[in-house]
């Protein structure tokens, strides 16, 4: 009999890092939009967009590694880099409203 060995990658920083960062940018966005484009809320934002660049691009780097190191969780891991990467998207659609 042959056994199954389905290994899994169980790290959920990034899943955690992706939901809070479009949580807390949409969020402003939102406040800025019903400020009637009140650019203070720009001054706070700018920030946690700089930080939230680098800490993605840490991640980002991370799951890389990752992926590259072990191949037996490539499926999990790849998940996890698309599910981290779909924030673009959303994030220059917030950009492009803006401006």
């Amino acid at each position: 009999m042959k056994a199954i060995n389905k290994n899994t990658f169980e790290e959920t920083q990034s899943i955690d890092l992706t939901i809070g960062t479009f949580t807390v940018s949409t969020l402003l966005f939102i406040i800025y939009i019903l400020s009637n484009e009140n650019s203070n809320i720009l001054v706070i934002a700018s920030p946690f967009v700089v930080s939230a660049i680098i800490l993605n691009a840490i991640m980002l780097f991370h799951l890389t590694d990752n992926f590259i190191k072990l191949r037996e969780q490539r499926k999990d891991i790849g998940t996890k880099i698309l599910i981290l990467l779909s924030n673009i998207p959303v994030t220059l659609l917030y950009y492009f409203l803006v401006i």
